[in-house]
């Protein structure tokens, strides 16, 4: 409420008749100037700026340096202003450096603030100063007009300020626009710094915390009431950031290697890979595309191409969804730098066996790879998360073993794997179709699934196998499961919060508990999978969970639940003997308030009352309590804490220096409270993998009770996957197209039968909107949910193992790119023929649509012929050009001509018109038969779009154009009235408007 009110004080308007009294205020003081300029102003003081500049309406951008530069010219650049604050702030000749332009000295917070913000240049802080959060310069700017909080001019700076108890919510909402946020802490509490040795000084400060999309975790996420539903979905998507760079030594004749490094750091995922990429960059794009990062850590100098691409993937979606780019000096990924900083990394731990393995597996790793794992690890700790490194045996490289299918960026926007092409999405994606998971940590693992098919047909059967058995079990054991999934929180997330030590008492015993109570329930299973259960995937991933979930007991039975909810460090711990440094510290506050309520016997006998208490008001205890009629029977050396108007309250010399001391030790005890907290989780953190490969087992299960789902669905079979070129489908349909339509049953189910052995390329013709893209794309993604291990909607399908699907669809142009229509269309089709082979599904939708029609019916047909003879892959072929059909009479067993079925209507009136033959109606079947279309029928097709109004149009438009013409040859009003006639007849409206 206080910060809508401080923003509606800014829209005020400033009241005129204040105006003019201040106008009147400093002519006063230019007159009263001439009686006192001999007088010079106290020197204890700070002299402070003149009324006029305080008035003065400041420049909307500030920036956190001096307020001078905020009337200097546009041409000073940024650089020079911060040097020039540097180098006032180092000097020692002037030990109190002050405004340029107003001539005040900075205050000492202020001064503290420049030295801080000179370390973070790029972050806005957010500074502790008591009961608030305040920020400074061009951080309060941008606080106040991302936050919608009131900022103002305060000594030099521009300021603004929110409460300590709303800080994550601020935090939160600036992270998620795109903006790297510190948090400046006090490091000092008032009881300790009055026995420190700068106890006359400025409270010490320094940078506890930064805060970017993919590293803003732990209690920060999870246990803030201000968090919407729409934030928490902001903050539970995939967190990757991407570091890439080059290998700059190597060039080829089209192609770079490039390297990235994936981190996910609110999981503890991290991959990795090395590529070539050709000048489209397509390679770099597909892993963005598949990876989806909130971050970017790149070189600070990158070529046009890359460059071009960046620009593509940050500018996609809306601004607060959009992907943060961070640079990085180039000289971080040279192999040199890197390398020394790699081995100073992995070497300090190098001193056991199995250490000083890991650290040869990383040196042996590629160059490139260790380019970019130095620039990510330099990145990271700036956050403290580079703990998440620490095991190279948990790096996964995405492309190392031909362990997925392929499929490209291309393949994944024109299938709509992950998001519909509308909107941007996920409904109306496979993934959508798909997802039916209960878990956050199952959906994540579905998505990975989704975008790497399997190629090997014992994991693939395994699945299927899994899924089936779920489909027809009767037993009660996968509906306990299935709940047991619905009440968990992503407890993934959670480990790895722990793992990094940001977790807050409460999400520790949250996860802590949940975990246990886990272990407990599918322990009590194990009898009922064993009997009941035959698959193995789901045998493995269910029995292993209770002897790895089996070391949080012990954490468990160590936690005080009341004060882990409360966040009370100090009484976290039931048993004290793991902890002496807590036991010592508590022991000695009860000795100081023993002596204390020792001391109330000494008091009794001084003020003669012997039923006379502490009391203790508003925090303040120990205090003695008398009426104010009694006043006069306390010893003089007492001093008087507070009173009202019937009672005063003292503390004795005794209770002055014991309290005082007291709290030391209390505050003390915080401080080693947190220590051992650190340590607590840090000896929590060796069983982080463990529980990690626990919650995969999880996930694994989550992701086969969302398969068996879909396949309940109706109408779903499970598809045979077997060695070899094949995809034989009987009456496949669209999964999306069929989910979408729900009951409505208005599918019309398609066949295909492609193989190596024979025919194993269509070429599809007819009508515009006849159904001949949504057909291919249903066989791609039938193809890709087998391979997923899902059931597919079919009566029948045999799958052989595709290594890849490529697609090139429709013609348009790239902006971004700087490509034209054509030249999109080209790149793509050439890396199709780079990467496919003969294990490949290809799909080539109206290739040649880019320029003229002899030109593209020449494109397509040799694109054509060089996958039938050469690549030899599995072929889907759409096309508008009829000569291109003739390709099957070159390759009869090869290839097989189709079209879209339709039913033509013909206007009967016309057929003794010498005019040519234009069908008057065409209807659709959507049904894939042998034969070719020889028309596509655009104009039977533009007019089920309603344009016969359009046609109407032109025609009218037509005729006023020819009387026109007419009307321009008269020359006599014969004739006129002659042409008058003509045109009322024809009853053309409007011809003069």
């Amino acid at each position: 409420e206080r910060e809508e009110e401080a923003g509606s004080l800014q829209s005020r308007e400033p009241d005129p008749k204040k105006c003019l009294r201040t106008k009147n205020v400093l002519k006063s003081l230019e007159k009263l100037k001439e009686f006192c300029c001999d007088s010079a102003p106290p020197r204890n003081r700070v002299q402070t700026e003149p009324l006029q500049e305080r008035l003065a309406v400041l420049p909307k951008c500030t920036d956190f340096d001096d307020i001078n530069h905020l009337r200097a010219k546009k041409a000073v650049s940024c650089e020079d202003s911060k040097s020039r604050i540097s180098q006032k702030v180092c000097k020692t000749s002037d030990p109190k450096p002050s405004n340029k332009r107003t001539k005040s000295i900075y205050t000492p917070l202020e001064l503290q603030y420049i030295e801080l913000k000179q370390q973070q240049k790029d972050a806005i802080l957010c500074v502790e100063c008591g009961y608030k959060y305040r920020f400074f310069g061009e951080d309060a700017e941008i606080a106040a007009r991302e936050l919608n909080i009131y900022c103002h001019l305060d000594h030099n700076f521009m300021t603004a300020s929110i409460p300590t108890h709303r800080l994550f919510v601020h935090v939160r909402r600036l992270v998620a626009k795109g903006y790297k946020v510190g948090v400046v802490k006090q490091t000092e509490t008032a009881a300790l710094k009055a026995v420190g040795d700068n106890r006359s000084s400025l409270f010490s400060r320094k940078l506890t915390a930064l805060y970017t999309k993919s590293t803003l975790i732990g209690e920060d996420i999870l246990f803030e009431n201000g968090l919407s539903a729409k934030e928490f979905i902001l903050f539970t998507v995939s967190m990757f950031i991407m570091c890439q760079g080059y290998n700059w030594a190597t060039y080829f004749v089209c192609d770079i290697l490039f390297c990235f490094q994936g981190v996910q750091p609110a999981t503890g995922e991290v991959v990795f890979d090395s590529f070539q990429d050709s000048a489209s960059r397509s390679e770099l794009e597909t892993r963005i595309l598949c990876l989806q990062p909130v971050e970017l850590l790149l070189p600070s100098h990158l070529s046009e191409q890359t460059e071009t691409l960046v620009h593509r993937a940050t500018a996609a979606s809306m601004r607060d969804d959009r992907i943060r780019v961070e640079r990085m000096d180039n000289v971080y990924f040279e192999y040199s730098h890197a390398f020394q900083a790699v081995t100073e990394f992995y070497a300090k731990d190098a001193l056991d066996l199995q250490a000083s393995q890991t650290f040869s597996g990383i040196i042996n790793l590629e160059k490139p790879v260790i380019c970019s794992l130095a620039a990510i690890i330099r990145y990271l700790k700036e956050f403290n998360l580079e703990k998440v490194l620490s095991k190279p045996k948990n790096f996964k490289q995405l492309s190392g073993e031909m362990e997925f299918m392929t499929i490209n960026g291309t393949t994944l926007r024109n299938l709509e794997i992950l998001q519909n092409q509308t909107d941007m999405k996920t409904k109306g994606s496979l993934l959508w179709v798909l997802d039916h998971t209960k878990t956050s940590f199952g959906r994540r693992k579905l998505k990975k699934w989704v975008t790497q098919p399997l190629l090997k047909l014992r994991e693939i059967n395994a699945r299927l196998d899994a899924v089936s058995e779920v489909l027809h079990s009767e037993s009660s054991v996968f509906g306990q499961i299935e709940n047991h999934l619905r009440k968990l929180p992503d407890i993934e997330r959670g480990l790895c919060s722990i793992y990094h030590k940001k977790c807050s008492t409460q999400e520790f015993f949250l996860i802590v508990k949940t975990l246990y109570h886990l272990q407990s329930e599918f322990q009590a299973l194990i009898p009922a999978v064993n009997s009941h259960v035959r698959s193995d995937l789901l045998q493995t991933s269910i029995l292993e969970i209770p002897e790895l979930l089996s070391p949080v007991e012990r954490y468990l039975r160590i936690l005080n639940e009341q004060a882990a909810k409360t966040v009370n460090k100090t009484e976290l711990f039931k048993d004290l003997t793991e902890f002496p440094l807590i036991k010592k510290r508590k022991d000695e506050i009860q000795e100081v308030t023993d002596k204390i309520q020792i001391h109330l016997q000494e008091i009794r006998k001084i003020l003669k009352n012997s039923s006379i208490q502490y009391v203790t008001v508003s925090g303040q205890e120990f205090m003695i309590e008398i009426k104010n009629s009694a006043v006069s029977c306390i010893p003089a050396d007492w001093v008087k804490v507070g009173s009202t108007k019937a009672v005063s309250r003292f503390h004795s010399p005794f209770i002055v220096e014991n309290y005082r001391h007291l709290n030391q030790l209390r505050e003390q005890l915080v401080l080693d409270c947190s220590a051992e907290w650190l340590g607590f989780l840090e000896n929590f953190s060796e069983h982080y993998h463990s529980l990690c490969k626990a919650v995969h087992h999880l996930a694994t299960v989550d992701c086969i009770f969302s398969l068996a789902k879909v396949a309940k669905q109706g109408d779903y079979c499970r598809p045979t996957l077997q060695e070899g070129r094949k995809i034989v489908i009987k009456n496949g349909r669209h999964p999306v197209i069929d989910m979408l339509l729900g009951e409505q049953d208005q599918y019309v189910p398609n066949s295909t039968n492609l193989s190596g052995d024979s025919e194993r390329v269509m070429i599809i013709t007819g009508p515009n909107m006849g159904g001949k893209s949504s057909y291919i794309k249903q066989v791609a993604l039938i193809t890709i949910m087998a391979q997923i291990g899902s059931y597919v909607p079919a009566e029948e399908a045999t799958i052989g193992i595709v290594d890849g699907i490529f697609t090139r669809m429709g013609a348009a142009d790239n902006i971004y790119k700087g490509q034209s229509t054509f030249m999109e269309e080209l790149t793509d089709t050439a890396e199709i023929i780079r990467q496919a082979t003969s294990q490949s599904l290809v799909i080539l939708d109206e290739l040649g649509r880019g320029t003229s029609t002899h030109d593209g019916i020449a494109i397509a047909y040799a694109t054509l012929e060089h996958f039938i003879r050469d690549v030899k892959s599995l072929t889907l072929f759409v096309t508008h050009y009829p000569p291109v059909c003739e390709l099957e009479k070159s390759y009869l067993q090869q290839v097989g001509n189709y079209h879209m079925g339709f039913l033509i209507t013909e206007d009967e009136s016309k057929e003794d018109s010498g005019e040519e033959q234009v069908p008057d109606f065409v209807t659709f079947l959507y049904q894939i038969t042998r034969g070719i279309a020889a028309r596509s029928y655009g104009l039977n097709v533009a007019k089920l779009a309603d344009s016969k109004e359009l046609e109407g149009l032109v025609n009218m438009k037509r005729k006023r154009l020819k009387y026109f013409a007419k009307l321009w040859m008269i020359n006599d009003a014969k004739d006129l009235q002659k042409w008058r006639e003509e045109f009322e007849m024809e009853e053309i409206p409007d011809f003069f408007s």
